[in-house]
């Protein structure tokens, strides 16, 4: 039988010919064909294993026991197995010959030369030093995918926050813009009018558009990639259009725990400086068909472990980065833009009358609402103030609370 093996370096295959073979008889194997030592060698079923750093590799122990029989753990003939080493190793490549220019051959251009000094290589630290997000933005987030779109349809959203002087991303509070979501894409229908009240409040809270967070759903979780070429393409589109070096992109997706129920579960990455690169440069093919979706396809070729290719591995592309949370200043308590239902100015009335017995400041407090009072107050003037009001937590002015209470009292079911 055939065991497909990815690694750092890509898919490869292992030959096994005893039907009744061992994780100790694979590892063997694996370093006879990929010249991997044994005892460098981690193997899992979980594809994450490719993205752990450090001691958190020692966590993928499912094929730890070299004694546990292949059938058993429900590997056989074309299933996976992802492989984990230290150090380097030599991998076969063919040879590439340039003939002289007026010799017998193919004359090789400037873009030629270009493409072949283009060689894949992993970044290995990101940015960002970690993410931390605001727990009620994440929630809130989150809970509807969970509860009103069970995982079955795609949902996205732009993540506002700051960086810190370490390099640290935190994210107080998330947009959602106009989209339409599949079972396997995201289309976003981004609207310039209200990305604009969007920025007039970030700028008047002291923040900024700090990355990009989707989810995967049910079904992509039962694929072998950790992000598909569409949402790679997708990903490095928004982080190539914001120049943020720390730009986070997160992924919010259900994973089956020990009881065999399903947690939601989040996990942040940052899209390598030369994947942004290549896609400034034009170097992702567009209209690829049937191509493998963990795949990515250059317009040209490029070099991995001395292999010439136009076919990149996603994982190639990706840095783990680590995860933290915090509460933020931002309550999450309204009703959140460009979902099922539209935001009206009776939710601002029933939130004016739910939180009276707060500080007129407090009950502004979220960025939802302030999106909402955006759409009937001057960006440029009344939305930075009233959102730096909220920002230092400072007495919103007179005139403010009593056009405020107009708008609500005028409110219609």
């Amino acid at each position: 039988m055939m065991i497909r093996v990815r690694s750092r370096d890509g898919l490869e295959r292992v030959k096994v010919d005893n039907p009744n073979a061992t994780v100790g008889e694979l590892k063997s194997l694996i370093q006879t064909q990929l010249n991997v030592p044994i005892h460098n060698q981690t193997l899992s079923k979980n594809q994450n294993l490719l993205l752990a750093k450090g001691n958190d590799i020692q966590k993928f122990n499912d094929m730890a026991d070299p004694s546990s029989p292949l059938a058993v753990l429900g590997i056989g003939h074309g299933q996976m197995v992802y492989l984990a080493y230290e150090g380097q190793r030599s991998v076969a490549g063919p040879q590439i010959k340039i003939s002289p220019a007026g010799s017998f051959g193919k004359k090789m251009t400037m873009d030629d030369l270009i493409a072949k000094q283009m060689r894949i290589e992993r970044q290995e630290k990101p940015h960002c030093q970690a993410v931390s997000f605001d727990r009620d933005a994440a929630n809130a987030f989150q809970q509807y995918v969970n509860e009103n779109l069970a995982f079955a349809i795609k949902r996205g959203g732009f993540m506002y926050g700051s960086v810190n002087e370490e390099g640290g991303v935190n994210v107080d509070f998330i947009y959602e813009p106009p989209q339409q979501g599949t079972e396997d894409n995201l289309f976003l229908l981004r609207d310039p009018e209200e990305e604009k009240q969007v920025e007039a409040i970030a700028i008047g809270l002291g923040l900024r558009r700090v990355g990009f967070i989707f989810t995967q759903t049910i079904s992509q979780g039962k694929k072998d990639y950790t992000l598909s070429n569409s949402e790679i393409r997708q990903a490095v589109e928004v982080h190539a259009e914001s120049g943020l070096k720390e730009w986070v992109t997160a992924l919010v997706k259900l994973e089956v725990n020990e009881d065999g129920g399903a947690d939601v579960h989040f996990e942040a990455f940052q899209l390598s400086d030369q994947c942004v690169k290549l896609f400034k440069d034009g170097w992702f093919a567009e209209n690829c068909g049937d191509l493998d979706p963990k795949i990515t396809r250059m317009t040209k070729d490029v070099v991995i472990l001395g292999k010439d290719t136009r076919d990149v591995d996603n994982d190639f592309f990706l840095v783990l980065v680590k995860i933290l949370d915090h509460q933020g200043p931002l309550s999450s308590q309204f009703p959140i833009e460009n979902r099922t239902s539209p935001v009206n100015l009776r939710a601002l009335k029933n939130h004016l009358d739910k939180t009276k017995n707060l500080l007129y400041v407090k009950r502004l407090s979220n960025f939802h609402l302030l999106l909402l009072l955006a759409k009937y107050l001057d960006i440029n003037a009344d939305v930075p103030q009233l959102a730096a009001c909220v920002q230092a937590q400072a007495p919103i002015p007179e005139g403010y609370q009593i056009l405020i209470d107009s708008l609500a009292s005028n409110s219609r079911d």
